[in-house]
C-alpha cells in the first residue's frame, strides 16, 4: 500500500508525456488522465466506477447512512422505511428479503448538492459541535401520496453518529414537503432555494439552521418542472425547467416543452415580490421560436437552433409580475407558452462562467434520451438533428439583468455524450457536465453514464470532444432494480447528479460564478452524487 502513490504518480507522468488529452497541470485546472470509454451496460453486471487518473473520491454519505434524528418513515439518507425489514421493523428493507415475494423500501434519490461554510450551526444533539462545513440536498423521490420529500444536511466535520441531519419534512404551514430536485443558496435572502421537478409542486425557501423553516415561495417564483436554480450578482434567480413534451407523430421524438426563466426581485433577496421572465429566442427580428413552431418533426426552427454558428438573438418576456398579478401560487409553463417564450428539450441545469461578470450562462439540454428518435441527427456528430441528443447552450448578455442577448450551441450532443444534466465549473475555463441518459439509452448504446470536462474557451464545431473524468459504474442494488423494474417503485441504473464545485462562502461574494474556482486551494471542494441504487454522495479529490 505504501508504494501506491508513487506508482500512480509515475503513471501520471508517463500518461502526460504520451497523450495530449491530459488537462493542464496548474493551480486552476485539476490534473487527470481521461478515462477512454464508458462502462458497458449488461444484465446482471455491476461494474465499479472508473475515475480519471489522478482523481480520487471519498464517500461522504450513502443511502444506508442512518439519520441522527429519524422521523416517521424518514429514517435514512437514501431510504424511507415504507417497507420495513421482516426482522426489525425499525429498519428499511433495502434489498428484497425474499425471492418469493420481492419488495424493497423507497429509495429517495438525494439530488442537487449545495455546500456552505457556516458557524454556530446546531442540530438535534445540543451538546455536539457540528463543525463548519455542510452539504445540503433535497430528495427527488419519496413514498406515499403525496410523496414524502425532505431536506438533509451532511455534516462534513462530524462523526458517524452525527453525519446526516434531517432538517425538515414539512413546510411552515405543516404541509408535507414535496420531493425536491434543485437547490442553491440565496445570500441576500439568507435562504436555501429548493425546486421540484413537478409543475404542480411548490418552490421553497428554507433556512439553513436546524430545524429548517421551509416556506412556499411559488406566489412569486411560480411552480413548474423546475430543476436548476442559480443566483446572479444582481440578485436575480435563473431557473431551468425540465418537463418532457408530447411525442411527435407517434415517434420517440418529444416536442420541446421546457423553459429557461429569470426571476427579478423587487429588491435583492425578496422572494415575495418580483417579476418572472422567460427566455425568448428570435429566428428573425420580431419573430420568436415558439412552442407551436416546433411541433413538426425536424421543424426548421428547431434544427437551426441546434446547429453550430453565430446563434440567435434573445430577449426576456414577462410571464408573471406580483405587482400586477398578485401572490397566489401559479404554474409558469402555460404562461411561458402564452408569452411566446422559446421551449427547449428538457434543459436541466445552468451555471455562470466564472470571471465573465455574470454575462455568460451555460446550460444543459437533456434531449430525447432515445437512440431511435428521428430528431437525433448523426450518431457521431449530432449533425442535422433537432436536439434529440441534447447538448450545451451558451447565452451571452451585457450583464445579468440585460433585456437582450445572444444564444448559440456550445456543444452539440451525440450518442456517446448525451442526456447532460448537472453542470459546474471546475476552474475559470473548465466545466463539467454529467449524463442522465436513462436505462433505455444505456441499453441501446451499451454504455452507462459518464462525467465530462469541456474547455469553455474552445470551439467544438470542428468535432473535438470533451474528456471523460468519470465512467460511472452500477452498484449491485441498482443492478437488481434495473433487472426488476425497480420492484414497482425505484429507478434502475445509477445516474450522476449533484455535481458541484464551491468554496462554501455564504456571502454575496460567494455566488457561484463570482470567483474562479481553485481546486488546489482546499477551501474549494468538488462533490457529486451517484443517484439511484445505493445513493452515494462523494467528494472528488484532485491531485495537484
Amino acid at each position: 500500500m505504501s508504494n501506491a502513490p508513487k506508482i500512480l504518480a509515475g503513471a501520471l507522468i508517463a500518461a502526460t508525456a504520451a497523450t495530449a488529452t491530459v488537462l493542464a497541470n496548474d493551480d486552476q485546472h485539476p490534473r487527470f488522465t481521461p478515462v477512454t470509454a464508458a462502462n458497458p451496460q449488461a444484465a446482471g453486471y455491476a461494474p465499479a466506477s472508473l475515475l480519471g487518473g489522478g482523481l480520487e473520491q471519498i464517500v461522504r454519505a450513502q443511502g444506508s447512512t442512518a439519520l441522527e434524528n429519524p422521523s416517521g418513515i424518514v429514517t435514512h439518507y437514501g431510504y424511507e422505511n415504507d417497507v420495513p425489514s421482516p426482522d426489525n421493523p425499525a429498519l428499511p428493507q433495502m434489498v428484497p428479503a425474499s425471492l418469493a415475494s420481492p419488495a424493497e423500501a423507497q429509495k429517495t434519490e438525494p439530488d442537487k448538492n449545495t455546500y456552505l461554510t457556516l458557524s454556530d450551526q446546531k442540530g438535534p444533539d445540543g451538546a455536539y459541535d457540528y463543525g463548519t462545513h455542510f452539504l445540503f440536498q433535497g430528495h427527488e423521490a419519496g413514498a406515499g401520496s403525496p410523496r414524502q420529500g425532505y431536506l438533509t444536511r451532511i455534516n462534513l466535520d462530524a462523526d458517524a453518529a452525527h453525519r446526516v441531519t434531517l432538517m425538515a419534512t414539512r413546510d411552515q404551514a405543516n404541509n408535507p414537503i414535496s420531493t425536491i430536485d434543485g437547490s442553491t443558496w440565496d445570500p441576500w435572502a439568507r435562504r436555501l432555494l429548493l425546486t421540484a421537478e413537478n409543475k404542480s409542486a411548490p418552490t421553497y425557501a428554507a433556512t439553513a439552521g436546524y430545524p429548517s423553516t421551509v416556506t412556499d415561495v411559488s406566489g412569486a417564483l411560480g411552480r413548474g418542472g423546475y430543476e436548476g436554480i442559480q443566483n446572479d450578482s444582481d440578485g436575480n434567480l435563473w431557473i431551468v425547467e425540465d418537463i418532457g413534451g408530447p411525442g411527435k407523430a407517434g415517434t420517440t421524438a418529444k416536442q420541446p416543452n421546457s423553459y429557461v426563466y429569470r426571476y427579478v426581485p423587487a429588491r435583492k433577496g425578496d422572494l415575495e415580490h418580483g417579476r418572472l421572465e422567460a427566455l425568448q429566442v428570435l429566428r428573425a427580428p420580431g419573430q420568436p421560436i415558439t412552442w407551436s413552431s416546433q411541433s413538426a418533426l425536424q421543424a426548421p426552427d428547431q434544427v437551426a437552433l441546434h446547429g453550430y454558428g453565430p446563434g440567435f438573438a434573445t430577449r426576456w418576456v414577462t410571464v408573471h409580475d406580483t405587482a400586477v398579478d398578485g401572490n397566489t401560487p401559479f404554474v409558469s409553463n402555460p404562461l411561458a407558452k402564452a408569452a411566446n417564450a422559446t421551449p427547449f428539450k428538457r434543459p436541466e441545469n445552468g451555471v455562470f462562467r466564472p470571471g465573465a461578470r455574470f454575462g455568460e450562462f451555460i446550460f444543459t439540454e437533456t434531449g430525447d434520451t432515445n437512440a431511435t428518435s428521428p430528431e437525433n441527427g448523426n450518431a457521431q456528430t449530432g449533425d442535422g438533428g433537432a436536439g434529440g441528443w441534447g447538448g450545451l447552450f451558451r447565452l451571452v448578455q451585457d450583464g445579468p439583468s440585460a433585456a437582450t442577448g445572444r444564444i448559440s450551441v456550445f456543444y452539440r450532443g451525440r450518442q456517446a455524450v448525451t442526456g447532460l444534466d448537472n453542470i459546474t465549473f471546475l476552474s475559470a475555463d473548465r466545466l463539467t457536465a454529467v449524463e442522465d441518459a436513462g436505462d433505455t439509452l444505456h441499453r441501446q448504446r451499451n454504455a452507462l453514464d459518464s462525467g465530462f470536462v469541456w474547455d469553455a474557451g474552445a470551439d467544438y464545431a470542428g468535432g473535438d470532444q470533451p474528456d471523460r473524468w468519470l465512467a460511472e459504474g452500477r452498484d449491485a442494488s441498482a443492478t437488481l432494480d434495473a433487472a426488476n423494474s425497480g420492484f414497482g417503485k425505484n429507478d434502475g441504473d445509477n445516474e450522476i447528479t449533484g455535481a458541484l464545485v464551491s468554496d462554501g462562502d455564504p456571502g454575496t461574494g460567494g455566488v457561484l460564478g463570482a470567483r474562479k474556482p481553485q481546486l488546489a486551494d482546499k477551501k474549494w471542494r468538488w462533490f457529486y452524487t451517484q443517484q439511484h441504487g445505493d445513493n452515494v454522495t462523494y467528494e472528488v479529490i484532485p491531485q495537484h
